[in-house]
């Protein structure tokens, strides 16, 4: 069935005479527009009557400051005439730290009122509150942000053609920048940059991004980035990087004729330190795309209903951005052991079960990268197939990747002095090392040659290496839990072909005539023999199939 769009949906209700419907926007005044215009397209065509708290009735100043009486005005008025009333603000008088029981019952006894008659009431707020009481008898629609069709037609109005000096593409890419901002800010937008240079050109598309970071900022749980990391940033992971790379004109109108869905997105399984975080940002690099990074833990608010209020909020601006990715970090930490918390009267289920159903039904472009590091903590629901396209566990590095690993931050923090270090020698001798560790690493040994005022050698490295305690020893129980979930099928290897290092013997081969090596590879020797032994492997939970989900 054809999704419809507000126009189509208020007219919907309207004309099966839905008694009140409450429009959730910050554009009260392009709201108000597209509301008179459905009500000039009904049959018949229905009068309208506005009303806030500070003018009363704008047709009579009645009521003012007295909503009870202006509810009454209304169930009172003549039942024969098809009327739209639209009342703005009413959201603070809903809310549930001010909610008056009166106002709810009137609400209640004008839904019955209106029932079976032509008028209607509209309610127009900038936030959703609604009392538990009303929500089988309010209808909710959310007022979208403008449309490419729109915004061209937002440009074209306000900027003469002699002012607009754009080049090729340039106004496409311009539209394309203003998408998920407000009308009135789009305007705002781009009346500082006339009145500071008097016409538009391709540098006003940054100015309208860096507006567009700011408005996503103010949020405080959404991010926008701009990332610079490709996947030449990111050391192995073949079979994930050829995943992204079939993919790459997924959002493209060439894969729409090809009769290819919209990706859905991905869910990144690993240890910490394996690059998750950075997968996600070389992913907006490699598709073009603009990346908007969600703190799930600042989706919940202390009031009641904000939790949800926002993630509808987050959905929608992710819409408006769209094609664009949603990248979702640390997913485990905020919806872990969900199943089983009752302590916040379930607001993670509800917040939860928004963002699942969205993700099972969108049918816009909005590609979602959710990340995480605690397997045993996620909802069963969450993996499940048609959440995401695909799950790829994150290991840690192999030997050749390790090699990379290294190739890539001395690259960055010595480029002219690549030939000095003998990388084979420090990826054999840092087995179990994640990326972040191998960065680490070097960043430790750039800081003893810098204390002994001289420039950074192998040897001290390798010394660094020798000294650290990787993850690998301090959390084996849990890596080693990790590792056996994804080897059962249960996720796919980002790496390509099996975890192979270097063999033990090449290893020594390799070391043998380095006496700091030797010292080195003993102290490995010696925290794999004493307390860093591996553990037997604890049963594994039994996870749900897709089909029980």
């Amino acid at each position: 069935m054809k999704s419809l769009n507000f126009k189509e949906e208020l007219s919907l209700l309207i004309r099966a005479k839905c008694p009140i419907i409450y429009v959730v926007t910050w554009e009260e005044e392009r709201a108000e527009k597209a509301i008179a215009q459905v009500a000039q397209e009904c049959g018949p065509p229905r009068q309208m009557h506005y009303y806030d708290l500070v003018r009363g009735f704008e047709h009579n100043q009645e009521a003012k400051n007295n909503l009870l009486q202006a509810l009454q005005i209304v169930e009172n008025s003549d039942r024969q005439t098809a009327t739209i009333y639209v009342f703005r603000d009413l959201h603070r008088r809903l809310a549930s730290q001010r909610l008056d029981e009166i106002l709810v019952r009137q609400l209640r006894n004008l839904y019955r009122s209106f029932r079976n008659s032509r008028k209607t009431l509209i309610l127009l707020s900038p936030l959703l509150e609604m009392p538990s009481e009303l929500e089988e008898q309010v209808a909710v629609l959310y007022f979208p942000l403008p449309e490419n069709t729109e915004i061209r037609n937002i440009i074209e109005q306000m900027i003469p053609p002699e002012q607009l000096r754009m080049q090729g593409n340039s106004l496409e890419q311009l539209i394309k920048a203003c998408m998920g901002m407000t009308r009135d800010r789009i305007c705002h937008t781009l009346s500082k940059s006339i009145v500071q240079k008097h016409f538009l050109n391709e540098s006003d598309i940054d100015r309208v991004l860096i507006e567009k970071q700011k408005r996503i900022r103010q949020t405080e749980f959404l991010e926008f980035f701009t990332p610079n990391e490709t996947l030449d940033s990111i050391g192995g992971l073949d079979n994930f990087k050829l995943w992204l790379m079939q993919r790459q004109q997924a959002f493209s109108d060439e894969a729409r004729a090809f009769g290819l869905p919209n990706p859905r997105g991905v869910l990144l399984l690993g240890i910490q330190g394996t690059g998750k975080s950075l997968c996600a940002k070389a992913i907006a690099n490699l598709w073009r795309l603009p990346l908007l990074r969600l703190d799930v833990g600042r989706l919940f608010g202390s009031l009641v209903g904000q939790s949800e209020s926002r993630t509808r909020q987050t959905i929608q601006l992710a819409e408006a951005l769209a094609p664009c990715i949603l990248w979702i970090d640390e997913i485990d930490k905020a919806f872990g052991g969900i199943s089983n918390s009752t302590g916040d009267s379930g607001t993670s289920q509800r917040v939860l079960g928004t963002l699942l159903t969205w993700m099972q039904e969108k049918s816009s472009p909005v590609f979602v990268v959710a990340t995480a590091n605690n397997i045993h903590a996620l909802p069963p629901e969450l993996l499940r197939k048609g959440r995401f396209d695909e799950l790829f566990f994150i290991n840690l590095p192999t030997y050749e990747e390790r090699k990379e690993i290294f190739l890539l931050h001395l690259k960055r923090f010595r480029p002219m002095e690549l030939r000095n270090f003998d990388i084979d020698q420090m990826a054999a001798i840092s087995k179990e090392f994640s990326g972040a560790e191998i960065e680490q690493a070097i960043v430790e040994g750039m800081y003893r040659a810098f204390h002994e005022q001289r420039d950074v050698s192998t040897e001290d490295i390798l010394g660094a290496i020798a000294e650290t305690y990787p993850l690998a020893s301090t959390a084996r129980e849990q890596i080693s839990f990790m590792q056996a979930w994804a080897t059962q099928g249960r996720a796919r290897s980002a790496s390509r072909g099996e975890v192979i290092d270097i063999p033990s013997d090449k290893l020594s081969a390799k070391l043998g005539d380095i006496t700091l090596m030797d010292n080195a590879t003993k102290a490995i020797n010696d925290k794999s023999r004493g307390k860093h032994r591996p553990l037997p492997l604890p049963p594994l939970p039994q996870i749900k199939s897709s089909s029980d989900s």
